[in-house]
């Protein structure tokens, strides 16, 4: 599900189970030496979604371990993203410079209280009348997914917190898309200035995907070589 809304430049590969008999790397097999079962197996997974994405881009598998804030650490050449929630794990990939960001949710209202914490009030104004318009959708949710894509992307770059009020999220319910300006200045890409993000946003399968995928900037605006 995530391909269909990453670019071609970027690799993908998802799971909605957790197969048997993965083999890990023996660094990455370390990182979750004392985990419990579930998270091992959850683990285990996501990293086979990586390496498989990486051959797919051509890419000879390698360990992909995690920094000191669990964000992982790739390889050489790449960059990427990795995504998992109940039933769903998936991994994109691309050819460094690359600024990746995915993430899977279930299709479903946020839990309270959630939405007041994570969202601004034009975005709460925003869903109301999304949830007019087309009361089907988890639009609580899509918003909240948007903004863990968000970090995803922007944290290899900028290597420091991005809080979840750091950006305004407004949601195209036709196209399928999203825009993120970020409150937040010092952000740099390529040499130049970048105020914010560009993705694609889907539903199906119990789950909802957002995704970003930046390869080009704008300087002073939105990232351009999002998935379009």
């Amino acid at each position: 599900m995530i391909e269909e809304i990453l670019p071609d430049t970027v690799m993908a590969f998802h799971a909605f189970t957790d197969p048997p008999g993965l083999v890990l790397f023996p660094e990455e097999a370390g990182l979750v030496r004392n985990a419990v079962e579930k998270r091992r197996r959850e683990f285990t997974t996501a990293r086979h979604c990586v390496h498989r994405a990486m051959e797919l881009l051509g890419v000879p598998p390698a360990p992909v371990l995690s920094d000191a804030h669990g964000g992982p650490v790739w390889p050489p050449g790449v960059a990427g993203s990795i995504t998992h929630c109940a039933g769903y794990r998936a991994a994109a990939v691309g050819a460094a410079p690359a600024a990746i960001g995915i993430d899977a949710e279930p299709d479903g209202p946020l839990p309270p209280g959630v939405l007041e914490a994570v969202s601004l009030p034009q975005e709460r104004q925003m869903l109301r009348r999304l949830a007019a318009d087309h009361p089907d959708t988890s639009w609580d949710r899509i918003l909240f997914s948007a903004k863990e894509s968000v970090y995803k992307a922007w944290y290899p770059l900028a290597r420091r917190w991005l809080d979840f009020q750091d950006a305004v999220i407004v949601l195209d319910p036709l196209r399928g898309t999203f825009e993120a300006r970020l409150l937040v200045a010092g952000l740099r890409w390529q040499g130049r200035p970048l105020s914010g993000f560009a993705g694609r946003w889907t539903s199906g399968n119990g789950l909802v995907l957002t995704a970003i995928a930046v390869t080009t900037a704008r300087a002073g605006g939105p990232a351009e070589g999002a998935a379009a």
